[in-house]
């Protein structure tokens, strides 16, 4: 049976014209036959983002003098790459160069922008993302991708992420309006003009069937629903919630499914690239969005490109972006691509995500992905989805909430003591506290 999903609404921006628009034709033809580029055949999907690649190397080229400065440097002397292999000999693009530079990989006149979205810059100056409206409205909702996305006009979606500077918010609100004509509770996250009894009251009273939040908000949403007398399942009947935005295990992902009683997936993103990685139904990694990005592993200290299933640095490369195109952009985010072999049919290569380079722990002379740790922490049912990591000179310390149980705290802290040393190796002090801090921003979990 033909599958197709109509855009609910389009944009047309007036007198515009772009390096982009062939790909509007490739996109038509994908709807009229009832296809999406999630289950085209490998080397359909390889051609297409070795022209998008080239389609956005020649853009650069022409409208910036950073980046055609850094691969005439490397020897280009035309934008064209023959094969998907030679995008290696292109330059990466690192954080510093453009953080706190609003123009250093701008492509298009100032007057183009139609919206400029930051980092938050806990870890340094902003870096700053500038939108054409194009981008936004017209290129961006370009590829479908039908079997991963179920949601539909008949759907009410709460977007409990910031929408103050960062691209979650509107980014997700976007997708739901355009795509898929859903009704959007823009809830934000807890700010003055969203206190959590309100966006909850919000989602009963327009029975919100999907939810776009962060692990931690969606643990604080449903810790605070039972206080203000909410029946999850019941007065919220949540079918779909996508986590975004801070990353866990999947074991915490799989609490979470439990207390809100629906699926939960991860999408991987972020304000300089946009989406990169959704999770299918089986939960086996993140799908990555081959319509949107072209996503190589590198090896951190050398720059060289990783095989599948090796570990090393993400590096991401914007396919239909005018405005501020990332052309092999340094995210700082570990993972290891694999070929897709999931049982969902899709073609698209699968990532495993492995934390940032920035948050690894290093115990006892060995380096941990914070998510490793959760995932054997939460394995524990009497341990609550609040904890901090405090790392001191290699020691590990693991502050922990008790979680409907009868335990005594020293009972607790002894079942972790023991269930970390069997699971993983780890020898660690436990405090277990009733006062660990909420949080409506991201949530801080490491400590060094």
């Amino acid at each position: 049976m033909k599958m197709f999903q109509t855009h609910k609404m389009t944009v047309s921006v007036d007198e515009h014209s772009s390096h982009l628009e062939q790909f509007q034709a490739f996109y038509q033809q994908l709807d009229d036959e009832g296809k999406t580029i999630e289950k085209l055949p490998r080397e359909l999907i390889d051609d297409y983002q070795l022209k998008a690649v080239n389609a956005t190397l020649a853009h650069v080229w022409k409208n910036n003098a950073y980046y055609r400065s850094m691969m005439e440097e490397k020897g280009f002397t035309t934008p064209e790459l023959a094969s998907l292999d030679q995008l290696a000999s292109v330059p990466m693009l690192q954080k510093d160069v453009i953080r706190g530079d609003k123009e250093k990989i701008l492509s298009v006149d100032p007057k183009e922008i139609g919206q400029v979205h930051l980092t938050s810059g806990t870890s340094g100056k902003p870096i700053y993302t500038a939108y054409t409206l194009a981008d936004q409205y017209v290129y961006d909702l370009l590829p479908k991708y039908l079997e991963l996305f179920k949601e539909k006009d008949d759907d009410v979606a709460a977007v409990a992420l910031p929408y103050e500077f960062a691209l979650p918010g509107l980014g997700f609100q976007r997708l739901f309006q355009f795509a898929f004509g859903t009704a959007i509770l823009s809830l934000g996250k807890g700010g003055y003009m969203a206190p959590v009894d309100k966006s909850l009251e919000l989602m009963k009273e327009y029975q919100a069937t999907v939810l776009a939040t962060t692990p931690s908000y969606a643990a604080l949403l449903a810790e605070e629903s039972e206080k203000y007398g909410i029946k999850i399942g019941e007065d919220i009947p949540m079918k779909k919630i996508w986590l975004t935005g801070e990353g866990c295990s999947a074991t915490f992902r799989e609490r979470l499914e439990k207390w809100w009683g629906c699926e939960v997936s991860f999408f991987y993103g972020s304000t300089e690239c946009g989406v990169i990685g959704v999770e299918c139904s089986q939960h086996n990694g993140y799908h990555i969005m081959e319509g949107h990005v072209k996503v190589e592993i590198i090896e951190p200290e050398t720059g060289g490109v990783m095989p599948y299933g090796r570990t090393g640095e993400i590096v991401v490369t914007t396919l239909l972006r005018e405005g501020m195109p990332m052309v092999r952009y340094k995210t700082g985010d570990l993972g290891a691509l694999q070929k897709s072999r999931c049982s969902c049919g899709l073609v698209m290569d699968v990532l495993q995500l492995r934390g940032r380079m920035e948050h690894m722990l290093h115990i006892d002379g060995e380096a941990y992905s914070p998510f490793m740790i959760e995932h054997f922490l939460m394995e524990l049912p009497e341990v609550g989805l609040w904890y901090h990591f405090l790392l001191d000179q290699g020691s590990l310390t693991i502050e922990a909430e008790k979680f409907r149980t009868d335990l005594s705290d020293d009972e607790l802290a002894a079942k972790i003591k023991k269930h970390m040393a069997d699971r993983i190796g780890i020898t660690c002090d436990v405090v277990i506290r009733d006062d660990i801090p909420r949080t409506f921003g991201k949530a801080q979990r490491v400590f060094m």
